[in-house]
Formats: structure tokens, sequence, C-alpha cells
């Protein structure tokens, strides 16, 4: 993976491109390779799921969506895989609009054995797929019109609506990370002449050179207080 990586940076090089690259917010890979910058590593390195913050962003059920794109941007990606692509977002989009467009009473949700709150209040089909009692065949005794959408596309939409909740809260942390990755630290910088640090974090952020205040928060044995240094220096220019 780090291999493919670099040969793609390579050829955008040559190209007179910028750099491309996938941060820990977007993929594993970019957790791996952070981790090992970072961190380093005495023994072989695993990736689990664990290790990042935001695996529930990093799903296996959007994989497709999350990255296809970036592999477009960075030419990895090919026509046939491409048309896929587009076929599968335009089918998500489709069956999204028919679904909001779908609604039904509380009370037909419940005879339909959808259980929900209140009299009279209508909800979407959308808005129904986020219960794990909204099966299929349920959904399709209240509108058959759900039976022609593709199962794979009407799995790919109640999964997003089930997590929402917590995807939104996520994405707001991933928007709070992003404003200190993207705080890049001088290449030159002399973590010797920093005063305020001690001799053990003078010298790791020296062997790792970390690019951003992201990536040096994660280096091992880093405080709050050098962070906050660091910040201060920066910001000074």
């Amino acid at each position: 993976a780090q291999g493919l990586l670099a040969g793609i940076n390579a050829a955008r090089l040559c190209a007179g491109d910028d750099p491309w690259t996938l941060d820990r917010t977007e993929a594993y890979l970019g957790v791996m390779v952070d981790d090992l910058i970072t961190q380093g590593a005495s023994e072989p390195y695993r990736m689990f799921t664990s290790r990042a913050e935001f695996r529930l962003q990093l799903r296996a059920d959007n994989a497709d969506l999350r990255l296809t794109e970036k592999g477009l941007a960075a030419g990895v990606v090919g026509a046939e895989r491409r048309r896929t692509f587009e076929a599968r977002r335009q089918a998500l989009a489709a069956a999204s609009d028919l679904l909001e467009s779908l609604s039904a009473t509380a009370e037909q949700l419940k005879a339909a054995g959808i259980p929900t709150k209140g009299h009279g209040t209508r909800r979407t089909a959308l808005a129904v797929l986020a219960q794990p009692e909204a099966t299929p065949e349920r959904l399709r005794l209240l509108w058959p019109e759900v039976a022609d959408l593709d199962p794979g596309v009407m799995q790919q939409i109640a999964i997003d609506r089930q997590y929402e909740g917590y995807l939104a809260r996520q994405q707001r942390d991933i928007e709070a990370t992003r404003r200190d990755e993207h705080l890049r630290l001088p290449a030159g910088l002399d973590y010797g002449r920093l005063s305020g640090l001690s001799t053990e974090l003078r010298e790791k952020l020296a062997a790792v050179r970390p690019e951003t205040l992201g990536q040096a928060g994660r280096i091992p044995g880093m405080t709050p207080a050098a962070l906050t240094l660091l910040y201060r220096h920066v910001r000074r220019g």
C-alpha cells in the first residue's frame, strides 16, 4: 500500500502536481502511514480497526463512495470502474428521492409491524429505514414501489440512516481534527532551540519531523503544553 502511494506521488511530482494523500479521517491506509511515521514500529505493525479514531466513518460498506472519487483524481481508477461507480451513485440518489417522497401515518406503520410514536404524524420511508423493524417485506406492504429498488442500494441507505446521528457528531470531530492537521509545521524547524520542550520531546520531534500539528500530537509522550507551544510558535511565524 505504501509502495502504491509512493508510486502515485512520484508520477504526480514528475507531472508538477501536488502529492496525493489520504489522511487518517479518510482511509485505513492513512491511519497506517500516519502511525508508522509518528509512532514507528518496534514490532510488526497490525492494522486493527481500533487504531482509527473515526472508524465509524471508515466502514467497508461505504469504501467505494469514500475513495473512488479520490482514486479518479489520482488517476488510478479505470473507465469501467468509473462507470460502475457513477451508476451506483445515481441509483443511491434516485432511491433516496423515491423513499423521501413516500410517507405513512403512525397507525399505518404500526399495522405493518413498524413501531412508531405519535398519532396521525406522517413519516417518510427514508426516515423509517433507520429502524431495525423496517424490513424490506414490511416496507413493500406499505409502499409497493420499494420492490423495484436494488436490495444492495436499499441496504446502503438503511446503514447510512442508522448511523446518521453518530456520523454527524463524528464529522464535527473530523473537522476539528483537520483544522489541526492543516496547520503545517516549518520543514526546517529547529526543535532543539524551542524553550519549554523537554529533552525527550525535542529528540522525538527531531526524529519524526512531523509535517502538521496533528501529526505532532500523535507522537507518544506528546503533552498538551508542548502542542500549545508548537501552535504559538507557528502562529507567530
